[in-house]
């Protein structure tokens, strides 16, 4: 069975003091996850070796960076690379948010730099993928995500993308209190994994975890993730109150 994944986006947001305050009330709910479930939290950079440590022993969580720069070192201050991940053992990083995309003018050919230079090192990225809404009322969404693919993961040969984890998020539903209903969120998740499958074969495509981000709270998670090709979801704002989000981790797939 393909990974269940609860992602927690903490974005910009929480002191070092608040944000450990935060990770300790989720992982003190003791949830006990099944063998596919994993629940991963992508924190602030400032934070990732005091979290690394939080969670160090426990079965199926990980800690997440929320960017890696797309080259490996040199005169870029203030960023950050794969390298130095490494070195910490970050094992997840978040890459192609729209946040990403719009703020910093991140382009699909700099996500395929990005996205090899984690699969070198051993990280598995969180593939960020998703439609403003100027094209979702054109009803051009399927052929706008599926380029995005094309142009930033598709490069990759069949060992490579079976290690990528997909999070569709629906710009026009990421921090705006409007969610895609669950049959959206399905329609996408499935013509996402059948376009990975005329690329790469049905058996490729059924072991990558497809995740859902946009306004995921724990009221929907279940109905959400309940959808046969959603695999979990990507957090943001319900993933910075301890209680929602470990309702969140209860609405995986068992």
């Amino acid at each position: 069975m393909r990974k269940q994944i609860a992602a927690a986006n903490w974005k910009m947001n929480k002191t070092l003091s608040e944000g450990m305050s935060l990770l300790n009330d989720i992982l003190s709910a003791n949830q006990t996850l099944g063998s596919d479930q994993h629940i991963i939290f992508a924190v602030p950079y400032p934070y990732l070796i005091p979290a690394q440590n939080a969670v160090s022993g426990q079965q199926n969580i990980a800690i997440a960076a929320q960017n890696c720069h797309h080259k490996t070192s040199g005169a870029f201050t203030g960023e950050v690379s794969v390298d130095m991940l490494e070195s910490i053992d970050i094992k997840y990083v978040v890459i192609g948010h729209s946040e990403r995309r719009e703020y910093f003018a991140e382009s699909n050919e700099m996500l395929a730099e990005k996205t090899d230079l984690c699969l070198a090192k051993g990280i598995t990225p969180i593939f960020c993928c998703g439609e403003p809404l100027s094209i979702r009322e054109a009803g051009t969404e399927n052929q706008y995500v599926e380029q995005q693919l094309n142009q930033s993961l598709f490069h990759l040969d069949n060992q490579q993308i079976e290690k990528i984890v997909i999070a569709y998020e629906p710009i026009w539903a990421i921090g705006t209190g409007k969610t895609a209903t669950s049959a959206q969120a399905q329609e996408m998740h499935a013509h996402l994994r059948q376009v990975i499958a005329s690329k790469y074969g049905h058996e490729t495509a059924e072991k990558i975890s497809l995740l859902y981000g946009g306004s995921v709270k724990g009221a929907n998670a279940s109905e959400i993730f309940s959808q046969p090709d959603v695999d979990g979801g990507l957090v943001g704002g319900a993933s910075l109150v301890a209680a929602e989000f470990v309702q969140v981790i209860n609405g995986l797939k068992s």
